[in-house]
């Protein structure tokens, strides 16, 4: 449905990219999570931020869809690196800031960039993501530890080494929660999408890897971050119950915190991902 595709160069990677909307408009980078294709962005969130005024930009990481597959265990990479492919979508459209979105993995990867590099944000929204420096153990926050909950015991018993579509269509219901209605068809299309169009599909598992490298650049504290910044969890979610959204929140000064009911890990239910668009311009 976009505009324009093309690719950004980050060093040796090739980006797929696709912006939608008015090139003239504010921007909003749409920063995926682990092992996750722009296209898990539904359609129908980016033109709701469309609808908004707003030039909206999805893309491939590293190692999923059209972009470079990275051979790991030569070239590994963590968080600065992912942030750094971000960061380099921008320069392809010249951006010297843009609205930064990222859901997951990819909200780690936003912070990254909140904290690091500060002048690349004009506004921050952190969904169903957990401070940066959470390792499944602990968030290291002020030099104090704080604990926060491991998944619900559901979708742990749910891991699987099954591959393909329909496992992936399992997972995603999983994630999604019982609350909501699941819009199977859509999450199917999307799916099947991803796959037909993955370089190598096994290599986005390296992004387990990469999430889970903890490096000092991690350790730096969420106080420093000066965007203004919103933070959306649903609470249903599965992965990132909500004391995760609550400990984003209570870490950076001013932060706007908004729980979405009967909302999960992903956007497959008819209106939310029209809620959220409407949530992440929200200005008031």
């Amino acid at each position: 449905m976009g505009d324009l595709e093309r690719f950004a160069t980050s060093g040796p990677l090739r980006l797929w990219t696709e912006r939608t909307g008015d090139p003239g408009h504010p921007a909003v980078l749409l920063i995926a999570g682990a092992s996750a294709q722009g296209y898990t962005y539904p359609d129908a969130l980016v033109t709701r931020l469309v609808g908004h005024g707003m030039q909206v930009i999805r893309y491939d990481h590293r190692d999923t869809g059209r972009s470079s597959v990275v051979d790991f265990d030569r070239r590994p990479y963590g968080l600065a690196d992912l942030a750094a492919d971000a960061l380099a979508v921008l320069d392809a459209y010249e951006l010297p800031s843009a609205h930064i979105v990222g859901a997951s993995m990819g909200g780690m990867v936003a912070q990254w960039i909140a904290v690091h590099e500060p002048a690349r944000l004009s506004a921050l929204t952190l969904l169903s993501t957990t401070p940066m420096s959470f390792d499944h153990v602990a968030v290291w926050e002020r030099g104090i530890v704080a604990e926060l909950p491991p998944p619900t015991p559901r979708f742990l018993r749910h891991q699987s080494d099954a591959k393909g579509v329909d496992a992936d269509v399992a997972l995603f219901r999983v994630m999604h929660g019982d609350v909501l209605p699941f819009d199977e068809p859509a999450v199917r299309a999307m799916l099947e999408r991803c796959w037909a169009r993955a370089t190598d599909p096994s290599a986005a598992a390296n992004h387990s890897r990469a999430g889970g490298t903890m490096t000092p650049d991690r350790l730096a504290p969420l106080s420093a971050i000066t965007a203004p910044t919103t933070v959306l969890h649903g609470d249903q979610d599965p992965i990132y119950v909500p004391a995760h959204g609550e400990a984003l929140a209570a870490a950076i000064p001013g932060a706007r915190l908004h729980i979405v009911e009967g909302m999960g890990h992903v956007y497959f239910s008819p209106g939310i991902p029209e809620l959220l668009g409407d949530l992440i311009t929200r200005t008031d």
